[in-house]
């Protein structure tokens, strides 16, 4: 059976949907935290055992039975190597796994973001559990970027501190579908880099928002103390301003950028087009 962690965020959600095409509903097992948010996960068969990264305590009946493992990556940024120690340490301890295959970041070992550190020692402390394992290193959703399109139109900019640096994104849906791959192949790779097939500047984003809304949209390129500033004034904490405004300063030094084509090659299609998941999102 294969189990899946964080199954009611939007990658998991996803995950689940890619894997009902390539295995029976009750070979999926869904971990959540909170059951009550899983009813759609359990009316279609799959089984939910509730777990929480927070609670150590509360991983070991979450194996049982279990051969596959997708740790998808927590939210809570600065608290995550312990939350995926967590899953691990039980992994180790109470399963009996094939394959454990985690949602990291685009080229980890190297990424000058800062949103890589907690992936790569999450890495160091897969490689050290001698479980077979998959890493795979996502590069950045296009609905990080397009899912503040309107408010982009409303205001006629978009923000950010990227310059020119050209970011290889995917949608949501291609993550999930190659996780899927990876948890049904035989022999799946220990690395995979993925990313889209075709990148982009923000300020081709600026321009492509232009050409689908009918209205002017310019690229508003700024430091990234004071794109800093903007993602706090909108609203953000701080702190995950800061590691925002960072990525777009990466991104810029191409920390966001890969040519490899491996997530298409991976899932047998070319990736999803970031003019088409905006269309979408301005539908």
């Amino acid at each position: 059976m294969i189990l899946v962690t964080g199954a009611t965020g939007q990658l998991g959600q996803l995950v689940i949907q890619s894997l009902l095409k390539k295995v029976p509903a009750n070979q999926i097992v869904a971990a959540v935290r909170n059951p009550a948010k899983a009813e759609n996960l359990k009316s279609l068969g799959i089984q939910i055992r509730k777990a929480d990264y927070n609670d150590a305590s509360s991983w070991p009946t979450a194996f049982e039975g279990i051969t596959k493992l997708l740790l998808i990556s927590g939210s809570e940024v600065g608290t995550r190597v312990q939350q995926h120690k967590n899953v691990i340490d039980a992994a180790k301890k109470y399963g009996k796994l094939e394959l454990l295959a985690y949602t990291s970041i685009l080229h980890a070992d190297t990424s000058s973001l800062i949103l890589a550190q907690e992936h790569k020692e999450t890495e160091k402390l897969i490689k050290d559990s001698r479980i077979r394992y998959s890493l795979l290193r996502n590069g950045w959703y296009t609905e990080n970027y397009v899912g503040t399109v309107k408010s982009a139109v409303e205001h006629g900019a978009v923000f950010g501190s990227t310059k020119e640096g050209r970011i290889s994104s995917a949608s949501r849906e291609d993550y999930a579908e190659a996780a899927a791959q990876v948890l049904t192949m035989k022999d799946p790779q220990p690395v995979y880099e993925l990313a889209g097939d075709t990148s982009y500047s923000l300020s081709e984003l600026a321009t492509e928002i232009s050409k689908q809304s009918g209205k002017e949209v310019k690229y508003n390129d700024l430091p990234e103390n004071d794109y800093k500033a903007v993602l706090v004034k909108v609203g953000l904490p701080e702190g995950f301003a800061g590691v925002l405004a960072q990525s777009d300063a990466a991104a810029a030094q191409g920390g966001l950028f890969d040519e490899s084509h491996q997530l298409s090659q991976l899932i047998g299609r070319k990736t999803t087009p970031m003019v088409t998941t905006l269309a979408a999102f301005l539908k």
